[in-house]
């Protein structure tokens, strides 16, 4: 980031995706590599998470997050169309939350220090705001998490690990501009 940066300590410059750690087709590129890395990581724990406590490969779990829009019975009758919402949604949600993260990295300091430390927050930010907002307002049942069963901590652990810390590693390096997609594989 040069020091003419909007977001440089006393700097009141209006705030443009060029002053983003580089050029807006950089910023983009990056939040959507990290959208995929932190996304993919999440659904893959999630389908391990799932096959480890059933026993069996949890084919349908795409199909539960559509069941967020759609409903879970109308969800789990669709086919792959409801596959394809559920993969969009998911997605769209990490998106969303990435993108978040590397537009406030900038503004608050706080979110530029140790980054597993901005990791684990940002996780439980997530994990808060997915619990007691998103799931309750979607068409799915909503009850309150138990916090006296193992699997919530689990979860929670897990989010950090494969969602929180990416994010916040990816955003660090972006603005350090290690994470430059036009200069990843080249020395």
């Amino acid at each position: 980031m040069t020091t003419d940066s909007p977001f440089s300590a006393g700097s009141t410059g209006a705030m443009g995706p060029a002053s983003l750690g580089g050029s807006t087709g950089a910023f983009v590129k990056s939040v959507l590599l990290v959208t995929a890395i932190a996304g993919t990581l999440d659904i893959i724990a999630a389908h391990l998470h799932i096959w480890g406590v059933t026993g069996r490969f949890p084919a349908a779990v795409f199909k539960g997050i559509a069941g967020g829009a759609f409903g879970r019975e109308r969800a789990m009758q669709g086919g792959l169309g409801m596959i394809a919402w559920g993969v969009f949604f998911h997605y769209f949600i990490s998106f969303a939350f990435t993108l978040l993260f590397f537009l406030l990295r900038p503004r608050w300091a706080l979110l530029r220090k140790n980054v597993f430390a901005v990791g684990t927050g940002y996780a439980l930010a997530v994990w808060t705001v997915m619990t007691y907002i998103v799931l309750p307002l979607s068409a799915l049942p909503w009850r309150a998490p138990n916090f006296g069963n193992i699997h919530t901590y689990i979860g929670i652990v897990v989010l950090i690990t494969v969602f929180g810390v990416p994010i916040a590693l990816g955003a660090a390096r972006f603005y350090r501009g290690d994470l430059n997609p036009s200069r990843l594989g080249r020395d």
